[in-house]
């Protein structure tokens, strides 16, 4: 399958689901370096370093540095990667509450991270963009 594409039925549709637990972004200049792969959320390869996504936990055992703890939310969605206007649907209303947001569009879901302290009000925003 590969997924809704009519932003009409993703956002009438969509299920944000708030994951537990805190995240942070990190990143180490060297993959040898990560202990233990499975633990980690996500990992993007940058041209000035490896980016990390995993639990603040995790992090907080490997000694690995962050500034911004996260929550993370998911569209229970099979969103295609070819859908087009989602990403600006919920930035642009999220962004009118003036959280930011940090998107990872992955094969069948949208992921994103806002601040913890915002993670109650993105999620009331993200539910009333079904309504619309």
């Amino acid at each position: 399958m590969s997924g809704e594409k009519d932003l009409a039925v993703l956002l009438q549709h969509m299920e944000p689901v708030l994951n537990t637990g805190n995240y942070v972004f990190c990143t180490t200049e060297n993959q040898m370096q990560i202990p233990d792969l499975s633990q980690v959320l996500f990992f993007f390869r940058e041209n000035e370093a490896i980016t990390l996504v995993l639990e603040k936990e995790i992090a907080d055992s490997w000694k690995l540095e962050y500034i911004y703890i996260s929550s993370w939310i998911t569209l229970n969605i099979h969103s295609s990667l070819e859908a087009v206007g989602l990403t600006a649907a919920f930035a642009n209303a999220l962004k009118k509450e003036n959280i930011s947001c940090n998107v990872v569009a992955a094969y069948y879901h949208d992921h994103i991270f806002v601040a913890s302290e915002d993670a109650g009000k993105a999620m009331e925003t993200l539910n009333a963009l079904k309504t619309i």
